[in-house]
């Protein structure tokens, strides 16, 4: 079995535990090294965890699974062992076990809700895996190198845990489940604790869902396709073709590239949206600003909120519908959703419909010519290089985005 290379604990506003936790670590497993992902802690998390004589990442308030993503690949390759920030008690069996993915089961229920949570979670994992679970939502879990590479980049936030197990054993992974004498602190029945513990089902049935990976490499729930249940057939079937591309695409990016492989869920889109927008226009000029507005919003979705902050300024002037879009751009903004392909085409086509019915003819025409030309722009040079190099673009390209 190999040496343990690195724990790594997930925390947030943790000052009165992680000092102690991190010490207990340290004297259990004195040959790894002892790495906290700090989640945007607002006390003295980091200082804390630093004195302790861990090594600190720290983050923006991402989510917990965001967190152990960023923190994982801060560690040194080999065997890690996954802890939380307030956990008490011996982790040394559980880093004994053979298995490819060990779990810690607690031996004593503390605390909690009704199992709501607990429950959903193994119909998740039984669900999409096959493995029948007895703690899907533990944090304390040992990992080989194998683990690591089929299961990081983790679901986002709660989730991480959920989608790790049914990631493992669909990788055909050992897993065990192991009791072990250990408490933490637990939440009780409480508007408190219920909150966390409805979060922690949203984001396990979030994680089990579509994922797409974004520019910093986090795994973050697709939430696009919600564009597509507005009740207009239109951007429905494009949110379905986008949510295509976004399981099925190869590594075909532009139009160039798509014409040259052929068969791709690229080309699909390429015919397709623009025969919806013709069908629902019943306008050539329909079909064509449905078409490059939905490839436009696409190309710019490439840093969070920047597709939905140009969906918001053109539906302001097209008065296309604002609200569901205004709803998903705070979670877009923190990284903790993404539109994905169907996402960004729902949201151009909702602006090329609502031009075709607002602009007059020669307005919808050079709105076409405008789109062309960013098109063209885009299949040549980054937009998004542009935007960023763009002094008031940039401003506000990154109002309301987290740093790292």
């Amino acid at each position: 079995m190999d040496e343990l290379a690195a724990v790594l604990v997930a925390a947030r506003d943790e000052e009165r535990t992680i000092g102690h936790t991190v010490s207990a670590l340290k004297d259990a497993f004195p040959g790894a090294e002892v790495i906290v992902a700090d989640d945007g802690s607002r006390d003295g998390t980091a200082l804390q965890s630093e004195r302790a004589g861990a090594r600190v990442v720290r983050l923006p308030r991402l989510g917990k699974g965001q967190a152990l993503t960023l923190g994982e690949a801060e560690a040194p390759a080999g065997r890690l062992l996954l802890c939380d920030a307030d956990l008490r008690g011996d982790l040394r069996p559980l880093v004994e076990s053979d298995a490819d993915l060990a779990i810690a089961v607690f031996a004593e229920k503390q605390g909690g809700g009704f199992g709501i949570a607990k429950q959903a979670g193994r119909a998740l994992i039984r669900a999409l895996s096959g493995f029948e679970a007895r703690e899907p939502l533990s944090g304390q879990r040992a990992l080989t190198a194998a683990v690591r590479r089929s299961t990081f980049p983790l679901a986002a936030g709660f989730g991480c845990e959920v989608r790790m197990t049914i990631d493992g054993a669909r990788a055909g992974l050992e897993i065990e489940e192991r009791e072990l004498p250990l408490t933490h602190r637990a939440t009780g029945r409480d508007p408190a604790g219920f909150l966390h513990r409805g979060r922690q089902l949203l984001d396990a049935l979030l994680g089990c869902g579509p994922l797409g990976v974004n520019h910093r490499g986090l795994r973050l729930p697709l939430v696009g396709w919600t564009l597509g249940v507005r009740g207009d057939g239109a951007v429905t079937a494009i949110a379905a073709l986008g949510l295509a591309d976004d399981l099925w695409s190869g590594p075909e990016r532009g139009f160039r590239a798509h014409l040259r492989a052929g068969r791709t869920t690229g080309m699909l889109k390429l015919v397709g949206i623009p025969l919806v927008g013709l069908i629902a226009t019943r306008k050539l000029s329909g079909a064509l600003l449905v078409g490059l507005a939905a490839n436009f919003l696409n190309q710019l979705d490439t840093r969070p909120g920047r597709a939905l902050k140009a969906y918001l300024i053109g539906a302001l002037v097209v008065r296309a519908p604002l609200g569901t879009a205004v709803l998903l751009l705070p979670y877009d903004l923190r990284e903790q959703t993404m539109l994905g392909d169907s996402g960004s085409n729902a949201l151009g086509a909702m602006l090329g419909l609502s031009s075709v019915s607002r602009l007059t003819g020669s307005g919808r025409w050079l709105a076409i010519g405008a789109l062309a030309a960013l098109t063209a722009l885009g299949e040549r040079r980054s937009l998004g290089e542009l935007i960023e190099r763009t002094p008031l673009l940039s401003g506000l390209d990154r109002l309301g985005r987290g740093s790292l």
